[in-house]
């Protein structure tokens, strides 16, 4: 008899694989789904994570993403990169299905993500201040570990 069922039983050396890929994010794929339309779109977008290690981003009301997510928060987080040689399937690479939460400007949590995104992306002190720059964070909702050849995971919120 043939597996057809390519995901193996989450250890802790996937759970530790998927929070280190997130952690060490600087950027990920953003997929959505534009308004009234089931075409899916992929933006890049910066990527840090907040005091418990939730991904957060920095964007703009003017990008299309961010009307998209307005529209339907749900989306999908494609985060890892492939290194300089070798094949880029066998790198790690991690899928995180999320909702946004969009954080309103000038409340206590938006002064906090302020705070802990400048101290991961100083370079963003340039633009984080401008009236059409928003932070959101992104509640996990499960997510798909591909740790390389052979090493795929479904992953709960709690794994991660």
């Amino acid at each position: 008899m043939t597996k057809t069922d390519p995901y193996q039983p989450t250890d802790d050396a996937a759970r530790a694989l998927a929070r280190d890929l997130i952690i060490g994010a600087t950027h990920a794929a953003l997929a959505v789904l534009w308004p009234g339309n089931a075409m899916p779109s992929v933006s890049r977008i910066a990527l840090a994570v907040d005091d418990q290690n939730r991904p957060i981003s920095l964007i703009s009301t003017l990008a299309d993403h961010t009307r998209a997510l307005h529209a339907n928060p749900a989306c999908a987080l494609l985060i890892g990169e492939p290194k300089d040689t070798g094949d880029p399937l066998t790198h790690p690479r991690l899928t995180l299905h999320t909702l946004a939460q969009p954080i309103a400007r000038g409340s206590s949590e938006h002064d906090a993500l302020r705070s802990i995104y400048l101290s991961q992306r100083p370079k963003a002190k340039l633009y984080i201040d401008f009236a059409d720059f928003g932070f959101v964070r992104f509640d996990v909702q499960d997510g798909v570990l591909n740790g390389g050849f052979g090493k795929a995971y479904r992953l709960s919120p709690a794994n991660l």
